[in-house]
């Protein structure tokens, strides 16, 4: 059905690099590459198009039997987009926005053959904040998670107490919609599950 040995994993988000890993599948990283992140005229189009973005900006690295594949994960309110906070002030902004709330997070994400061919797709779920007392913000902001994250939190630290639900793909919010990838790619004969050797 294919050659292809590994992914290319273009970022530094050792989130998706867990994911990978737990599926088995294998992969290398290169993120030392520079990609423009812009604001679209709709969050669905920024987290794509950003994800494109990183994978022509990364792809002189992919050798004949890799899969390039990039993501952009934004976390979204009321059509705002929130990014990873720049200070302790905006991530306090953030998470005082999402207490007692629900958002939607968007994983756009890109894979780009050999050929040049480029499948890009992406993952949406819902997830509702319990109402966060000043406290508890304060002390989820020193333990220093919410700052290279986007919406200024990770559902899979010490921000899992902060979530009262979610709705979707759990592996979307972490930053990675793997299950979702792997539907796409199948449906373009492609069975990345053969990757793992299993």
């Amino acid at each position: 059905m294919n050659g292809y040995k590994r992914f290319l994993l273009l970022s530094s988000s050792p989130r998706r690099r867990e994911i990978l890993k737990m599926t088995g599948i294998p992969f290398r990283v290169y993120s030392s590459f520079s990609a423009t992140e812009r604001i679209y005229e709709t969050p669905l189009k920024t987290a794509v198009e950003n994800a494109v973005s990183k994978i022509l900006a990364g792809c002189e690295m992919q050798e004949s039997d890799e899969l390039a594949l990039a993501a952009d994960t934004i976390v979204v309110i009321d059509n705002q987009i929130l990014g990873k906070p720049k200070n302790p002030e905006e991530a306090r902004t953030f998470l005082k926005l999402l207490s007692g709330n629900e958002h939607t997070v968007i994983t756009g994400f890109a894979v780009r053959l050999p050929s040049g061919k480029i499948i890009k797709g992406y993952e949406e779920s819902g997830v509702v904040f319990k109402d966060l007392s000043e406290d508890e913000i304060s002390w989820y902001l020193n333990t220093g998670e919410p700052f290279d994250k986007a919406g200024a939190y990770g559902i899979q630290g010490y921000g899992a107490l902060l979530i009262k639900r979610i709705e979707g793909d759990f592996f979307n919010v972490m930053g990675l919609p793997i299950a979702k990838i792997y539907d796409i790619l199948l449906d373009n004969n492609i069975d990345i599950k053969k990757m793992a050797g299993r």
